[in-house]
């Protein structure tokens, strides 16, 4: 198959076989908080690498974020990471949605064992994304622990209907070569930080 030089480009290095984590986000800004959350699952999950997908727009989320390339520059800068790599694939293949990015990939790049990386916030409103439950078949995941989010990710519906998929944090280093549904809440990275308490009320980023 033919693609674009914009495909090509948008579509980090990688092997056959590679361990590649997946932190997908409008990046609104960009905080050292996506930074610590990829070392930490880098090194839990015995990740080779890690992808910012950093999203056209959050369909969750009213307010339009900062224009792409002005987010891309940022997390660029703030990535800084041999190991790290910031996409704008949605952008490229137009999808705004997880399910059809991670289909996307899976035809792509069919030999790369992929994890999703996700902040317990996001688990805790995973119910409401379009196609999650397929989501969870099609790829492992790893929920990063975000305090004070804990207690309502691992009560939410989502959890709930995935818990007999849920594996013990001793298996981490595992979880890339499992077999979906599988997923893992990870603790021990604490960072009260988000994008949205670094947004001033009008959206612009505070400095």
């Amino acid at each position: 198959m033919n693609h674009t030089p914009a495909l090509r480009e948008a579509i980090p290095p990688y092997t056959d076989g590679m361990r590649i984590g997946l932190l997908g986000g409008s990046f609104n800004p960009p905080h050292t908080a996506h930074r610590d959350i990829t070392l930490f699952a880098m090194k839990r999950l015995n990740l080779d690498r890690v992808w910012w997908l950093v999203t056209p727009g959050n369909p969750l989320k009213d307010k339009a974020p900062h224009r792409l390339e002005e987010r891309m520059e940022a997390a660029r800068c703030l990535a800084h990471h041999p190991r790290i790599d910031v996409s704008c694939l949605e952008s490229v293949i137009g999808t705004r949605y997880t399910l059809d990015t991670i289909e996307f990939l899976r035809r792509r790049c069919a030999a790369v064992r992929f994890v999703w990386i996700m902040g317990a916030d996001n688990l805790a409103q995973f119910h409401r994304w379009k196609g999650w439950r397929t989501i969870a078949d099609l790829v492992p995941m790893a929920v990063i622990d975000r305090p004070p989010d804990s207690f309502g990710a691992l009560s939410s519906p989502a959890a709930q209907a995935l818990m007999q998929h849920r594996i013990p944090e001793r298996d981490a280093g595992q979880l890339a070569t499992m077999t979906p549904p599988a997923w893992i809440f990870l603790t021990g990275m604490k960072s009260p930080l988000s994008s949205t308490r670094l947004r001033n009320p009008d959206g612009s980023w505070k400095t």
